[in-house]
């Protein structure tokens, strides 16, 4: 039986019993993170591929004030648990949180994912937790970038601004 989107959205302590369980099944799992103001193909395919990279997915949020910090006002356009909630409406995510720290150091440090995947814009040297999942003996993998596909590029084409 599937589970309803909001099903999928969880605590960090509760994705962190998911996810112990499903490394206890054998299964592989991959973490990915980023604000997902207005969802665009470019997230539905990196989050495929993702995906394709282990056996679960759980992708971590960036709570309004995190997105208002990083992108400024009047970010997001789309409030926290709205993005969450189409997130986890995609047959390719397992799992769905919200974090609001300045990074999602903590909530990789919590969740111990196999997998660490992010966008091919960044570098390796830039992708947080990178250490501390290749310290545990996990993989870090940049996906492919999707050029021309931003939240901040269609959001600057609507408004005349960023």
């Amino acid at each position: 039986m599937k589970r309803s989107a909001r099903g999928k959205i969880l605590t960090r302590k509760a994705a962190a019993q998911e996810l112990r369980r499903a490394q206890r099944r054998g299964e592989r799992v991959v973490f990915t993170n980023g604000c997902f103001d207005i969802l665009h193909v470019g997230h539905v395919r990196s989050l495929e591929e993702a995906r394709a990279l282990g056996d679960r997915l759980v992708v971590a949020v960036n709570d309004d004030a995190s997105v208002r910090r990083l992108k400024g006002p009047p970010r997001p356009i789309v409030p926290a648990r709205q993005r969450a909630e189409l997130l986890a409406a995609l047959e390719c995510v397992d799992w769905v949180l919200l974090f609001g720290g300045p990074t999602p150091l903590a909530t990789i440090r919590a969740l111990r994912p196999d997998v660490l995947a992010k966008g091919g814009d960044w570098s390796l040297d830039e992708i947080v937790g990178r250490e501390d999942v290749e310290s545990w003996g996990g993989r870090v993998v940049r996906l492919k970038e999707i050029p021309g596909l931003r939240s901040t590029t269609l959001i600057e084409g609507m408004t005349g601004k960023g």
